[in-house]
């Protein structure tokens, strides 16, 4: 049997300017979950001092909607600008701004009371920041590295995520507990490590000079997205399901007033999902999906459906970490097909457009769906709301299964003549 592409080698870092790489991602990663967690904890914590649970369960959801408008009004433009400068640059400039954001939320935690409208604004910035440094990421890692080695760059590269994305709620729970301060303070020190690797990174990361306008560049990359009909059912299956199954939004209100296990509970319930996600992207590292890809992807959606049921009714800190790391594990095959399909089949003058376009998709099915089951759980509870999240996203398996023949029957999610 011949060696798998996708088999995580370690002598891919070797090459210095990607292990620089690997290490800010995973630095940038770990800041990025330990804000959230913190940002929803300290939410949901506040607003308990005035409000009811299904009400405060709203307002954390709204920590989703004030970070994607942003994020969706601007992350078009990013592409091309991804895609027309020097993608090094783009991202020390989104993480210097991260870094003050940090530092912000470090000044507000220390308030007696701190305004959540201020919490709000502060969320929106790192929505807006975040519409650059997505596509510009994304589009960095093939100028790093050989063609030939690039699948292995990828799933090392996912694995960065997925690691960081289990460490860094366990971490936050555990500052939470002792001060939000204190993890906000330490985000801001992992975004300034990620920077310092960032800027030793030596290989041009300046793309090939693009002509025409920015319009222009942004239409290009939206038809690339819609005249692949396998692409555009794959990111969109991810949006409707994950807008309708958002259950991590209500991570804070179980930990608290359902599971009744405080900050390092849900610091663990926060970690849940990227668990199981981990655990997928390693084995799909060993054995990649090669044949009937669309049925993969379906049946990966629809286990995030009975996982999030499982998760709903669940009482149990244990059972509900299994049912949110099923959850994660579904998920995280619509993140590989994603993925390769962007990295490895669109071309490089093209992949900061494409990786945007896809970025759309993913930040509105990630904060809308957050914003979504605010609204549902202000009208059903937090209980009713992750039901109807979990039987929601069963009926979009079923629709979408309909509705794109063409992701069903897809059979090889990398063309033969690319693997």
């Amino acid at each position: 049997m011949s060696e798998s592409p996708l088999v995580p080698d370690p002598r891919i870092f070797r090459n210095r300017d990607f292990a620089l790489y690997w290490t800010s991602r995973f630095a940038m990663t770990l800041a990025a979950m330990a804000e959230a967690v913190t940002i929803g904890w300290q939410v949901y914590a506040v607003a308990r001092v005035d409000h009811s649970v299904p009400h405060s369960a709203f307002l954390v959801g709204m920590v989703g909607l004030v970070q994607f408008v942003p994020y969706f009004a601007l992350t078009l433009f990013a592409g091309q600008v991804a895609d027309r400068y020097e993608r090094k640059r783009i991202i020390l400039i989104c993480l210097a701004v991260q870094l003050l954001c940090d530092l912000a939320l470090v000044a507000l935690a220390l308030q007696p009371h701190s305004p959540l409208i201020a919490v709000f604004a502060v969320a929106a910035a790192f929505g807006g920041v975040r519409a650059f440094s997505s596509p510009a990421f994304s589009a960095m890692t093939p100028m790093l590295v050989d063609r030939s080695v690039l699948p292995r760059a990828i799933a090392w590269s996912s694995l960065s995520w997925q690691t960081g994305s289990i460490i860094g709620p366990v971490i936050a729970g555990a500052l939470v507990a002792i001060h939000p301060a204190a993890a906000y303070a330490a985000a801001a020190g992992l975004y300034a490590i990620a920077a310092l690797a960032v800027a030793l990174i030596r290989t041009n990361t300046t793309p090939e000079r693009q002509s025409g306008s920015a319009l222009a560049m942004i239409r290009e990359g939206l038809a690339y997205v819609w005249t692949n009909r396998i692409v555009f059912g794959a990111i969109s299956l991810d949006l409707a399901a994950v807008l309708l199954g958002g259950a991590t939004a209500l991570l804070p209100v179980f930990a608290r007033d359902i599971l009744h296990v405080g900050a390092s509970g849900f610091g663990i319930l926060r970690a849940g999902p990227a668990i199981g996600a981990a655990i997928v992207a390693v084995w799909l590292a060993q054995k990649p999906i090669h044949r009937r890809a669309g049925l993969w992807m379906l049946g990966g959606v629809a286990l995030f459906g009975v996982a999030t049921l499982g998760f709903a009714l669940s009482r149990y800190l244990w059972l509900s970490v299994v049912m949110l790391a099923l959850l994660g594990a579904g998920d995280m095959v619509s993140v590989y097909v994603r993925q390769s399909l962007v990295q490895i089949v669109t071309p490089d003058h093209m992949r900061g457009r494409v990786s945007a376009v896809s970025g759309v998709f993913i930040g509105a099915s990630n904060e809308l769906g957050e914003f979504e089951t605010g609204i549902v759980a202000r009208l059903l509870g937090p209980i009713g709301a992750a039901i109807f999240g979990g039987v929601g996203s069963l009926v979009v398996v079923g629709l979408w299964a309909r509705l794109f023949p063409t992701l069903r029957k897809a059979d090889h999610l990398i063309p033969p003549d690319r693997r």
